[in-house]
């Protein structure tokens, strides 16, 4: 049965709805496997966490008011955002809910252009932008099947919310739902460990790291931290919030370390001493140094 409601929804479709089904199907589900086996993805602290990825929004971001609620939230944010990229994949490649799913590319899509890709320039440079594209272009595809089919000249509303009542449209859903969440979790079982950098570590060429400069690394703990440097040399701090672990990020506007959770702030050039907000501590030092044209964990 499942195969026929498959095989049905690719049929007598233009070439052009095909490939735009194919391909986007293909990258969202992709997209979600990326994020499952990414055992950093989910995990408070690392380089790769959802939360830490929300928080470098911010500074660029023209829904940065929406990102904050979003950050509190992280690895509930990420798992939604797994699920659905998993969901919108598994719903266009086999037909279940397809105007459905095509209008949820399309939002996650412009939630993407919004946050991650605001700032590039020039635009067409961002591939979010041509994603949402893409999808406009789907839904506009299946609404064109869909008047061809009636026989009719005027536009027939296509319906983008499945019929609850119907029961076997409920049983799809719910077998796209389960696939989702099977995905997720099987993506998490082949999760690999990822070893901390050893002590003695390079992190940056000393070179292309100069006197004023910051970047974000992963300290030998695992965990994310915040690098300086300065005419009297360089220094790092720990970039988990003292307060409930959010994590924080520097401000070049303000000079000042901030966390997007709760509003505490830290002066880098006082030993990361608490100027603002909550935090009960100052950001815990991570121990760096120059050696050579390196600059290195010790």
């Amino acid at each position: 049965m499942a195969q026929s409601i498959i095989s049905k929804s690719w049929k007598n479709q233009p070439l052009t709805t095909s490939l735009l089904r194919a391909w986007l199907g293909v990258t969202w589900i992709y997209a979600g496997w990326n994020k499952a086996t990414d055992p950093g993805f989910l995990s408070n602290g690392s380089t790769h966490y959802i939360g830490a990825q929300l928080t470098g929004y911010l500074g660029h971001s023209p829904i940065s008011f929406l990102l904050r609620r979003m950050i509190e939230h992280a690895t509930l944010v990420g798992w939604f955002v797994m699920i659905s990229e998993f969901a919108i994949g598994f719903a266009v490649l086999s037909g279940i809910a397809l105007t459905l799913a095509a209008v949820g590319g399309a939002g996650m899509s412009a939630m993407l252009w919004l946050s991650s890709s605001w700032s590039v320039k020039p635009y067409f440079l961002g591939s979010d932008t041509a994603y949402l594209i893409l999808w406009l272009a789907l839904i506009f595809s299946i609404h064109q099947k869909s008047v061809r089919a009636s026989g009719r000249s005027v536009a027939v509303r296509q319906r983008v919310i499945p019929d609850l009542a119907d029961r076997r449209q409920v049983m799809q859903l719910f077998a796209v739902g389960a696939a989702a969440v099977i995905a997720s979790l099987g993506g998490g079982l082949l999760k690999k460990k990822v070893a901390a950098p050893a002590v003695g570590s390079a992190i940056v060429q000393l070179s292309a790291f100069p006197v004023g400069a910051t970047m974000n690394f992963q300290a030998n703990d695992g965990g994310p931290a915040i690098l300086f440097r300065t005419k009297a040399g360089v220094f790092a701090y720990s970039a988990l919030c003292t307060h409930q672990g959010c994590t924080v990020a520097y401000s070049p506007a303000d000079h000042l370390i901030m966390c997007p959770c709760h509003g505490a702030q830290y002066d880098p050039n006082q030993a990361a001493a608490v100027v603002a907000g909550p935090a009960p501590t100052p950001l815990p030092a991570i121990k760096v140094a120059i050696s050579g044209n390196k600059i290195v964990q010790v």
